[in-house]
């Protein structure tokens, strides 16, 4: 049998060295290392357009250093370009680019991997990938996308974005809207702005799998072109000096991402993406009790829009970049941890130069010190849910009301458009988390309770959905575990009393939620959805956990 095991390897070896013959590789260059050029380029996602280009300077690094290059590819979804039912996009492509990244690489026992990606759901599905197997990886992140011009002045997407209400409403010129969405965007990159696709090429940055500087370089600048190269050359070190991806993903530098992603208000969908990649890796950690403690421990140092006023990634970038901001932070991070330069954090931000303090503050000159956000326990979301503190009117730092429960969105909002919610309600949104409806956000309620100021100063929303970064009063989302998975808030009825206490970070309804559980009918119906869909929520597990596979 010990032979027959060995002959069926040497058969498959030699099946493939043959294959590899055939495609024209040489022998010689069958002996070199296997480097997979993990793409996820394509032609209808302008922040991974010009990606094609950019793995060509990898592979040129890759050669150069003497090993062999293979690009493969994987999905990349543009969250601004779906058309069909945006809301269940994100997290599940997320968690297929980090399959298809392990059955390409695994299946095909390369030896290390540079993963190229931009966008909102990919940076996060490749970061899981390397985190899951585990070999020598590092990331080139796309960068960000140059500003439009319009009417002889340059703009960014966000505020053109802005506009379509005012449009609606008719309150802005047609000729000036139709230019701003004409004009707005550059041709390739991450959108300008702070939201998730910046604010996770900056968590790899942080992280250490990226090169230094990557994060906050243009998609149209030599630099990145640059970096490329050299990340090329580099990973050929990595696979050398035996440094794969767990080495550099630690909970250390895990922690330092969090800290990272509060100096800079990164976007919300930072709570589910970095526990993903942290539990990925092993690394089974309170990771939402750690993003509450940055908040109140680490103050914004760079005020970028959409939450900030006027500043861009672009500004960023000509101040000094992701390296600047990582030395303005260094004393709250922990320097020592290893990068894929083969040094240390503190080692690679050793030099970074702070350009203009008007855009990356320091820690004794910051923006404001007001927590962020906070993370909420109780016996409604033992798990934890999350709050955005500094939205959070005065007034209802302390909450006490009746519950309003709705199971779906649409429920929800019709009851608002009828009157049917009174001051005081706290509104419950349930079924909406990734198992329940693959993390929609509740955002177009809270915004449309925002245009009822006396519901908006008085009344909480609570849902196991996600939310978006422009939510603002007393929206608690994310909690955990969701309603679908038999969590506290599916057991809720109307009229129960829930209690919030923001400082105390506390959550609870006064219910005896245990008898209930007998009583608890959910059923997911799949007929609606596709066949992958069906499989993500048989296989989702809590967003506390990152929403990966369970």
């Amino acid at each position: 049998m010990e032979l027959k095991s060995k002959w069926d390897f040497s058969q498959a070896s030699e099946c493939r060295r043959g294959l590899m013959c055939g495609m024209g590789y040489s022998s010689e260059e069958q002996d070199r290392p296997r480097i997979a050029v993990v793409n996820s380029w394509n032609e209808y996602n302008p922040g991974h357009v010009h990606l094609k280009q950019i793995a060509e300077r990898v592979k040129a690094g890759i050669r150069d250093a003497g090993g062999l290059p293979l690009e493969v590819m994987t999905t990349a979804i543009c969250d601004g370009m779906v058309e069909k039912d945006p809301k269940y996009i994100e997290v599940p492509s997320r968690n297929s680019i980090a399959d298809q990244v392990e059955l390409t690489v695994e299946g095909n026992f390369f030896d290390g991997m540079v993963l190229l990606s931009t966008c909102d759901s990919i940076v996060p599905g490749h970061l899981m990938a390397a985190a899951r197997i585990n070999i020598p990886a590092i990331m080139v992140t796309g960068g960000y996308m140059p500003h439009g011009i319009c009417r002889g002045k340059e703009v960014i997407h966000i505020h053109a974005q802005d506009k379509v209400g005012s449009m609606e409403a008719g309150r802005i010129d047609p000729d000036e809207y139709n230019d701003l969405i004409e004009h707005s965007w550059g041709t390739c990159g991450a959108c300008t702005s702070m939201t998730t696709a910046n604010s996770m090429c900056m968590v790899a940055e942080a992280l250490g799998m990226s090169l230094p500087g990557n994060s906050t370089v243009a998609a149209t600048s030599s630099e990145l072109y640059k970096i490329a190269y050299q990340a090329g050359r580099r990973i050929m070190g990595l696979v050398e000096e035996g440094v794969t991806a767990r080495k550099i993903i630690t909970p250390k530098s895990v922690r330092n991402a969090i800290k990272m992603d509060m100096a800079v208000a990164g976007s919300s969908n930072l709570i589910l993406h970095i526990p993903a990649i942290a539990y990925e890796a092993g690394y089974d950690e309170p990771w939402w009790k750690y993003f509450d403690e940055a908040s109140n421990d680490i103050p914004l140092l760079a005020h970028l829009v959409p939450s900030g006023p006027r500043y861009s990634v672009h500004d960023l970038c000509l101040a000094g970049g992701m390296p600047a901001l990582l030395k303005e932070l260094l004393p709250k991070l922990d320097g020592d941890c290893l990068t894929v330069t083969g040094k240390t954090l503190a080692e690679n931000v050793g030099n970074a130069r702070n350009y203009n303090r008007d855009v990356i503050h320091s820690l004794d000159n910051p923006v404001m010190k007001m927590p962020g956000l906070g993370v909420l326990y109780g016996n409604l979301a033992p798990e934890g849910c999350i709050v955005k503190i500094a939205a959070v009117p005065q007034n209802l730092m302390t909450f006490k009301g009746p519950a309003r429960v709705f199971d779906t969105l649409d429920d929800a909002l019709d009851a608002l458009k009828a009157n049917q919610i009174k001051v005081g309600d706290a509104c419950v949104l349930r079924f909406l988390g990734l198992k329940g409806r693959f993390g929609t956000t509740a955002f177009t309620f809270q915004e449309m309770l925002k245009g009822r100021k006396e519901l908006f100063e008085s009344c909480a929303v609570i849902t196991d959905g996600r939310f978006s970064g422009g939510s603002s009063g007393l929206s608690v989302g994310y909690v955990s575990p969701e309603a679908a998975l038999m969590g506290p808030l599916g057991l809720v009825r109307d009229g129960d009393e829930i209690t919030i206490d923001i400082p105390d970070r506390r959550i609870d309804v006064a219910a005896d939620l245990e008898s209930r559980k007998k009583d608890f009918k959910w059923e997911f119906d799949g007929s609606k959805y596709s066949r992958y869909l069906n499989l993500f929520v048989r296989n989702v597990g809590s967003m506390a956990h990152g929403g990966i596979w369970e």
